[in-house]
């Protein structure tokens, strides 16, 4: 099997190095002899394994009949989509880590490969060396997936995490994770949710059989957390996290969402910290199954896509398993519909009691306290559930009233 790697950075040298590296074993579970014959990249690549390999021009790469698998590692959508659907188009396998393209294209990409009778395999594309794609389509197959969550992102973790162990402000612990490598120079993808939306609508398409797009999925990012909020999320017994999660309902279209969330400390995601990802899938048969292990990094990502080509090689034609319809968007409930319990934090100094007001307008309410909390600083935690909608109705009232809302975040029971 001759192998093209597109773009040599982070994942692209480490898949590299894994084939490498664990030459024999790979070839003996894939069953074939593989070789790395071209490595498409930019910049000049001076190292010994890319030795003789590297090219500029794909079309080098879509012109070779002996090219049976391209590896994308480029990232973006740009132009790693049109190299993907033009190397399926030829009736070449294709294995990427690209969570921006699988979430984006997925549905198109994975129909072309059907047609070709080949396979485009994306198991690195969430959680990274985590085994989670392959169990949702092949070892969890005999369930009804009914809910899936997530802690989906390793730099808001380690934000987090930083803020509930040391005190930090988000400020600081986004210096700090920049400062280690787990955070770029830009971070907004990762702070503002956007990464976390597309590895939950990648597990959610393909749990629930229709592509669930990220641009249809309200998202909300970590940025507004502050110590504040940590000390009363102990209060009420709990820790925050930011948690991606879908779940089909009764009328059949999925419930999605991305924010940050209370978790009671018996969680079994209120213990994952640091850069650690951790996924709970909800099935009817097995109960909920969770998946725990680093979601970044250049080799337990390698070992992922390497997985992907191992199981390319071997497969006879396309994993049928591995499929989802396309959708026109109409596959997701109506945010308003969620049903909703809260945290909320207030400013109020007017006249009245303010729990009277807060009850009156969300129902009966935990009120929280912390060390140091200034008078007319007001938290509590809502004990009925409502729905977004009702949600969003009791703060409008409250408003009216003199409040002004510090901090909304959700309390979800994983």
């Amino acid at each position: 099997m001759k192998i093209a790697v597109l773009g040599y950075g982070v994942v692209g040298s480490g898949v590299v190095e894994v084939l490498a590296k664990n030459r024999q074993s790979i070839e003996k579970k894939a069953g074939c002899p593989m070789e790395v014959a071209y490595i498409l990249d930019r910049k000049d690549l001076t190292d010994a394994l890319s030795a003789g390999k590297q090219v500029r021009d794909f079309s080098v790469i879509l012109g070779d009949p002996q090219v049976d698998m391209v590896v994308e590692a480029m990232g973006g959508i740009t132009p790693a989509y049109d190299y993907v659907k033009a190397a399926l188009e030829a009736g070449k396998n294709v294995v990427t880590s690209n969570k921006e393209l699988v979430a984006a294209k997925g549905a198109q990409l994975l129909a072309l490969a059907k047609e070709k009778n080949i396979n485009f395999l994306f198991e690195a594309s969430v959680g990274g060396g985590i085994p989670i794609i392959h169990p949702l389509h092949q070892c969890l197959g005999a369930n009804q997936i009914s809910e899936i969550a997530g802690i989906l992102n390793g730099t808001t973790n380690f934000i987090l995490t930083k803020m509930i162990r040391e005190g930090m402000s988000f400020t600081q612990a986004l210096a700090l994770a920049q400062q280690l490598g787990y955070a770029e120079a830009d971070p907004t993808a990762d702070v503002e949710g956007l990464d976390a939306c597309r590895k939950i609508c990648i597990l959610a398409s393909l749990a629930f059989g229709s592509h669930l797009y990220p641009d249809g999925v309200y998202t909300q990012g970590i940025t507004k957390i502050t110590p504040e909020d940590v000390q009363y999320a102990e209060n009420a017994g709990c820790v925050i996290k930011l948690v991606g999660r879908a779940a089909k309902g009764a009328d059949g279209k999925v419930q999605a969402m991305v924010s940050p969330a209370l978790l009671h400390r018996d969680s079994q995601l209120a213990g994952i910290d640091d850069v650690f990802n951790g996924i709970l899938v909800r099935g009817d048969a097995t109960g909920d199954v969770v998946f725990y292990g680093r979601g970044a990094g250049k080799l337990p990502t390698a070992s992922a896509v390497v997985a992907d080509i191992i199981d390319a090689a071997r497969a006879s034609g396309t994993i049928d398993t591995l499929q989802w319809e396309d959708s026109d968007g109409n596959n997701l409930a109506p945010v308003s519909q969620y049903p909703v319990t809260a945290y909320l934090r207030w400013a109020y100094t007017g006249k009245g009691e303010a729990e009277a007001f807060v009850t009156q307008a969300l129902g009966p309410c935990q009120q929280l306290r912390r060390p140091g909390q200034p008078e007319g600083e007001w938290a509590f935690l809502t004990t009925q559930p409502l729905t977004e909608a009702e949600l969003e109705q009791g703060i409008q009232q409250l408003e009216k009233q003199g409040f002004e809302m510090l901090s909304l975040i959700r309390q979800l029971d994983y």
